[in-house]
C-alpha cells in the first residue's frame, strides 16, 4: 500500500511540502522522480534540468538531481534525521575544462548558493569530476568538449528544506552559464560548449 502524506511521519511530510513549493528559477525544468528506496526509509528525489530540454532526454545546457533522505533513526554518518543528496553535470568550453580551478569552483559555488539562502547544514562531502573529450572517426564530427559534474552531500540543520533544493538548482544554473540569482554569489566566466 503506497503511503500518504498522511501516513508518513511528520517531520518528513512537512519536508516534502517545503520541497515541493520551492521557488525555482525559471529556466529549470523540475520533475519529482522515483527516490532510490534502499539508502532510507523515507525518500524524496527530483531532476531538473536547464531548458530548453528534448522530450525524454537531459538537458544540452545542464541537468541534475536532488535526494533528500529521512531516517528517523539519525544514523551516526549523517549527524541527523536528513540527508541531502545531489548531483549536477554541464558541458563547458574546453578552455574552461582545463582551468586547474574549475573543481575548486564548482564547489564553491554550491557552498556560496546554499549559504546565499540561508541554508544550515553540517557534515558536507563531495566530489568535482572535470572531464575533457575528443572526438573520434564517426563522432571526429564532435570535436573537443568539456563537462563538469558534481557529487555532493550534507546534513541540514533545520527544517527550512527550500533553501537546500533552492541552492542546488541556483548551483544547476550557474554551471550553465546563467548569471546567479541571489547576492553574494561571485560567477565567473563559464560559457557553455556548442558541441554537435
Amino acid at each position: 500500500m503506497p503511503e500518504t502524506e498522511e501516513t508518513l511521519p511528520p517531520e518528513f511530510a512537512a519536508a516534502l511540502r517545503a520541497l515541493r513549493s520551492a521557488l525555482r528559477r525559471p529556466e529549470l525544468i523540475v520533475t519529482e522522480i522515483p527516490a532510490p528506496s534502499r539508502l532510507a526509509p523515507y525518500a524524496v528525489a527530483f531532476s531538473a534540468d536547464i531548458a530548453p530540454v528534448r522530450h525524454g532526454s537531459d538537458s544540452d545546457l545542464g541537468t541534475g538531481r536532488f535526494i533528500l533522505l529521512y531516517d528517523p533513526e539519525e544514523p551516526d554518518a549523517w549527524g541527523g534525521a536528513f540527508r541531502v543528496v545531489c548531483f549536477a553535470q554541464a558541458p563547458l568550453e574546453t578552455e574552461i575544462g582545463l582551468d586547474p580551478f574549475l573543481a575548486e569552483v564548482t564547489w564553491t559555488w554550491l557552498v556560496d548558493a546554499l549559504d546565499a539562502r540561508g541554508a544550515r547544514y553540517v557534515a558536507a562531502s563531495g566530489t568535482a569530476t572535470k572531464i575533457l573529450s575528443s572526438g573520434f572517426g564517426e563522432l571526429a564530427r564532435q570535436g573537443d568538449g568539456a563537462q563538469i559534474e558534481l557529487r555532493a552531500s550534507w546534513t541540514p540543520l533545520d527544517h527550512n528544506l527550500t533553501a537546500h533544493v533552492e541552492g542546488w538548482g541556483e548551483l544547476l544554473c550557474m554551471l550553465a552559464g546563467l548569471p546567479p540569482a541571489g547576492e553574494g554569489i561571485s560567477m565567473l566566466s563559464a560559457r557553455r560548449a556548442a558541441r554537435g
